[in-house]
């Protein structure tokens, strides 16, 4: 089905959880009057990023006040939300939320955690181990938080369980400068979002946050992409944003019909080789 889509392109305050909800609660009310059927927030919106010692702190149960406050407010607008989530086991993950209808529809947990450079997720945060399309008002989606797009089983994995909307939560910072004189993490961005968008026949929603921490700034430029590849709308560069973007089913059915990868993907030959691969590397 047709719809509109909100990408809250916002600053969240590190560690500051109470403050980060009431951003949220006002881009949610936002994409309410703009008549948004979903809007989608940056990875670690509730928290900020480069939390550290203070994982423990400000990570929240799924029963928690601050959930079921955006549970309650997806019954009118559906929500894709991350927050580092307390599990039952006493685990810190880095998870998003996909809220609709007045109920939690996907919880997905990061798999790939970044440590290298600037990054150090691993010490502080456990792995997720799945990758699940789900079913939603909008059709089938697959959730996935910054790193996990870079890794092309991520997607595949998605795209194979039937997801035509491929919804990513990012905290990217800027880093180097491109040929054309951008921000190489913003160039390298573009290129991922749009060639994944291609080569699956499959929307992409990239939401992406702005501001500082730590002297680290974080660069924005969310956009949503079709299923051609082509930009249908993209957010500004370092600056807070709400962008807004209507999404054709049409545009999907012409792009499957016209160059119907998703349609020839042969899954049990991929099967079989990954299977022959994984045996002969454990000889």
């Amino acid at each position: 089905m047709d719809f509109t889509v909100a990408l809250a392109q916002i600053k969240p305050k590190l560690g500051c959880v109470a403050d980060n909800l009431l951003l949220i609660e006002e881009a949610v009310e936002q994409g309410i009057r703009e008549q948004a059927g979903l809007v989608v927030f940056p990875e670690l919106a509730l928290t900020g990023y480069f939390l550290k010692d203070l994982v423990p702190e400000v990570a929240l149960p799924l029963d928690a006040p601050e959930i079921r406050r955006l549970i309650e407010l997806s019954r009118y607008i559906s929500i894709a939300v991350g927050f580092v989530e307390l599990s039952r086991e006493y685990r810190f993950y880095n998870s998003a939320l996909y809220l609709e209808g007045g109920e939690i529809r996907h919880l997905h947990r990061k798999v790939y955690l970044p440590t290298y450079g600037l990054f150090d997720e691993q010490r502080y945060l456990a792995q997720g181990d799945r990758f699940r399309a789900f079913d939603s008002s909008f059709g089938r989606m697959g959730l996935l938080i910054c790193e996990d797009m870079w890794h092309l089983s991520a997607p595949y994995i998605l795209a194979m369980d039937g997801a035509t909307t491929l919804i990513c939560l990012s905290s990217s910072p800027g880093r180097g400068i491109s040929q054309a004189e951008t921000l190489g993490s913003t160039a390298s961005w573009q290129k991922l979002t749009s060639t994944t968008a291609l080569f699956l026949n499959s929307r992409v929603l990239y939401c992406n946050r702005v501001g500082y921490e730590d002297g680290v700034n974080f660069w924005g430029g969310s956009e949503v992409i079709d299923p051609s590849g082509a930009v249908i709308a993209r957010g500004e560069i370092l600056e807070e944003d709400f962008v807004l973007a209507g999404i054709s089913e049409a545009a999907l059915r012409r792009e499957r019909i016209s160059s119907p990868m998703m349609r020839d993907e042969n899954l049990f030959v991929t099967l079989n080789e990954l299977k022959r691969i994984g045996k002969e590397r454990n000889r």
